[in-house]
């Protein structure tokens, strides 16, 4: 459910937010929606990973991914493919640890 959520509103709100509205969509479905902080950072991480790697691809394929290349050659990459990666596992990180403090606030919040 929370891998779910997580992955539509972060494809949805892609498209017309910036990119850090990622994490304020993984931080408040795991406040409301998770249960443990191992298994809620490991949601968060793989529904920001797999949502940035469609988001980019819509983007880049239509236009033979030339942006793409040309952004790996600047940072000396052998291809756009490794961009990719690259890109997907920073949004990851921010996913996975905004969604680990929306289950740690919550606990925060049930102890007072």
């Amino acid at each position: 459910m929370l891998f779910l959520i997580i992955l539509i509103l972060t494809i949805a709100s892609g498209y017309f937010l910036p990119w850090w509205a990622a994490a304020i969509i993984a931080f408040l479905a795991a406040l409301y929606w998770g249960k443990t902080s191992g298994l809620t950072f490991g949601l968060g991480f793989l529904a920001v990973f797999i949502a940035w790697i469609i988001l980019a691809l819509v983007k880049s394929i239509p236009n033979n991914n030339r942006l793409a290349t040309r952004v790996s050659q600047l940072f000396h990459l052998p291809n756009w493919i490794l961009l990719l990666i690259i890109t997907a596992l920073i949004g990851g990180l921010v996913g996975g640890m905004a969604a680990l403090s929306g289950v740690l606030v919550k606990k925060a919040l049930q102890k007072s």
